[in-house]
C-alpha cells in the first residue's frame, strides 16, 4: 500500500485512533505541531479537495466538528486551527484528503507566515467573477 493513510484505515499501519465511523477515521498525528494534533481522513482514498466526493468531504467535516469539540473539552486549549492542504505548493505532504485539528495555546509560538496585503474591491470583484464562471 503506497498511501500511509490507506494503510492506517486498513489496519496495516499503527495509529492512535480517536474516532471512527463508516466514512472517516480520526487519529493522532505522529508528528504533532501541538498537543492534541488530530488528523481526520476519509476511509476511501481521495488525493485531495480537487477529487474528493462532496459527501465524503462533508463526512470529514462532521467528524472534524465532533472530534474538535472533544479535543477542546479534554485539553482546554485557548483556540484551535483547522488546516487542510492541497498539493505541494500548499504544504500537502500525504496525498490523501484530510483535515488537521490543531489545538492552540496563547504563547505556543506556532506561526503561519502569510503576508497580507489589502486589495481593492474592484480587483476582488474581478477575481470573484472569474471563480463564479467555474461553479457548477
Amino acid at each position: 500500500m503506497d498511501c500511509i493513510f490507506c494503510a492506517i484505515v486498513a489496519g496495516a499501519a499503527p495509529a492512535a485512533v480517536v474516532y471512527e465511523d463508516d466514512d472517516t477515521l480520526a487519529f493522532m498525528d505522529i508528528n504533532p505541531v501541538s498537543q492534541g494534533h488530530v488528523l481526520v481522513v476519509t476511509k476511501e482514498h481521495y488525493r485531495n479537495l480537487y477529487d474528493v466526493d462532496p459527501d465524503a468531504a462533508a463526512a470529514v467535516m462532521r467528524t472534524t466538528v465532533h472530534v474538535a469539540r472533544a479535543v477542546r473539552a479534554a485539553l482546554q486549549p485557548d483556540g484551535m486551527n483547522l488546516f487542510q492542504s492541497n498539493e505541494r505548493a500548499a504544504f500537502q505532504s500525504v496525498f490523501h484528503f484530510h483535515v488537521h485539528i490543531i489545538p492552540r495555546w496563547i504563547g505556543d509560538e506556532l506561526r503561519l507566515p502569510p503576508r497580507v496585503q489589502r486589495v481593492e474591491f474592484s480587483v476582488l470583484r474581478g477575481i470573484a467573477a472569474r471563480i463564479r464562471e467555474h461553479l457548477y
